[in-house]
C-alpha cells in the first residue's frame, strides 16, 4: 500500500479509482464494513482503491474544546487499511479552506480532478463540504453527473447498538472494555514507550509494573484494575525471559498516582510470571476485561492482598481467551 500526504501529492499517474472516505478513527468493524466494501468495489471495476482520511480531526479544526479522545494513532489507520486490501492511504490536512468548499465543489475538486473516482463508497451518515451541507444523498444525486457512482453503506447495528467511534469511547468511559472490544472487532489497544513510573506497585512490593504515558488527545478505559495482554515489539532485544512478539497475560492499573505527586495518567502493566528490563521498549497494552475500580487502602498489608485478588481474577480472565 502506497501512501499519499495531502491532495497535492497524489500522482498524476492515477487515472481511475474508487474512493471510500472518513476519520475512521479506530477502524472499528463498521469501518471495516465499509472500507472492504470499497475494495470489492475497486476489484470489480479494475481499478485502484484509495482511502481518505483526515488530519487533524475535523473538529479539532472548528470546536478544539469538543475534539473527541482518539481511538488510534495515523499509523494505526494505515496498518489496518493495508490489512483490508486498500491500495493507497491518502492523509488529508482538514484546513478551514477544504471545509470552504461547497459540496459541488468538493466533488469536482477533489474526487474527480485529483482523484479521477469511478466509484465513491461512503456510510449513510457521511457529511461533507462547507457546512457539512453534503450528505451521502447529495453524493447519490451528483456523482452520476460526473460519471460517478456512489455506493452508500448503512450504518452497522447489532444487540440494539449502532457501533461508531462515539459508542466504542463511551463504553471506554465506563470500564467496559470487553463491550469496546465487541465494537472493534479486537481489544482496545495502546501503544508506547515503557518509561520509569512514580513507585505505585512497585518492585519492592513484588509486583514491578511497566509503565506507559499516553497522550491526553488519546482515549483511555477508566481508571482501574483490568485484564489483558502485554507484547513487546518485534526486533525489540529483551533482556529477561520474556520474547518479542508474544502475549503476555497482563494485570493492568489504569489512572494518575497522587500519592507520589504524579498527575499523570499512566497505564500500569503488571505482567504475570515473567521478568524482565523493559525500560525503553515499544510494546502493546490490550484490555480485555474489567476487575474493579481504583480503591483506597488502608496501608501495605490492604494494598498487597487486593494485588493478590486482582492478580489471581487476571490469570482466570486470560485463561478464557
Amino acid at each position: 500500500m502506497d501512501i499519499w500526504h495531502g491532495l497535492d501529492n497524489i500522482p498524476q499517474s492515477l487515472d481511475a479509482s474508487v474512493v471510500t472516505i472518513g476519520v475512521f478513527d479506530g477502524v472499528h468493524r463498521g469501518h471495516r464494513r465499509l472500507i472492504g466494501t470499497a475494495v470489492r468495489r475497486a476489484r470489480e471495476l479494475d481499478v485502484p482503491c484509495v482511502l481518505m482520511t483526515f488530519e487533524p480531526h475535523p473538529v479539532k479544526v472548528f470546536a478544539p474544546e469538543r475534539t473527541p479522545r482518539l481511538l488510534g494513532s495515523l499509523k494505526d489507520r494505515q496498518a489496518m487499511a493495508e490489512e483490508l486490501g486498500v491500495d493507497y492511504f491518502l492523509t488529508v490536512d482538514f484546513t478551514r479552506s477544504l471545509a470552504a468548499l461547497s459540496p459541488t465543489e468538493y466533488i469536482e475538486q477533489v474526487l474527480v480532478h485529483q482523484l479521477h473516482a469511478r466509484a465513491i463508497v461512503v456510510g449513510e451518515n457521511f457529511t461533507f463540504g462547507h457546512k457539512a451541507a453534503g450528505t451521502s444523498q447529495t453524493l447519490e444525486t451528483e456523482g452520476p453527473l460526473y460519471g460517478c457512482d456512489v455506493d452508500i453503506v448503512p450504518l452497522l447495528s447489532e444487540d440494539g447498538h449502532t457501533i461508531s467511534s462515539t459508542f466504542i469511547r463511551s463504553q471506554l468511559d465506563q470500564g467496559h472494555v470487553d463491550e469496546a472490544a465487541w465494537a472493534l472487532g479486537r481489544p482496545y489497544s495502546v501503544y508506547g514507550e515503557v518509561e520509569h513510573g512514580a513507585g505505585r506497585g512497585g518492585r519492592e512490593l513484588g509486583y514491578p509494573t511497566a509503565n506507559l504515558y499516553i497522550s491526553p488527545e488519546r482515549a483511555l478505559p477508566a481508571d482501574g484494575v483490568y485484564a489483558g495482554w502485554f507484547t513487546i515489539d518485534p526486533g525489540e532485544t529483551v533482556d529477561g525471559d520474556m520474547e518479542p512478539g508474544v502475549r503476555y497475560p497482563t494485570a493492568i492499573s489504569v489512572g494518575m498516582n497522587p500519592t507520589f505527586n504524579d498527575d499523570r495518567r499512566s497505564v500500569e502493566s503488571f505482567v504475570l510470571d515473567r521478568h524482565a528490563d523493559l525500560y525503553g521498549l515499544y510494546a502493546t497494552v490490550e484490555f480485555i476485561d474489567y476487575v474493579r475500580g481504583m480503591e483506597t487502602f488502608s496501608g501495605v498489608d490492604e494494598l498487597l492482598a487486593a494485588m493478590h485478588r486482582d492478580v489471581d481474577a487476571v490469570r482466570a480472565m486470560t485463561a478464557r481467551k
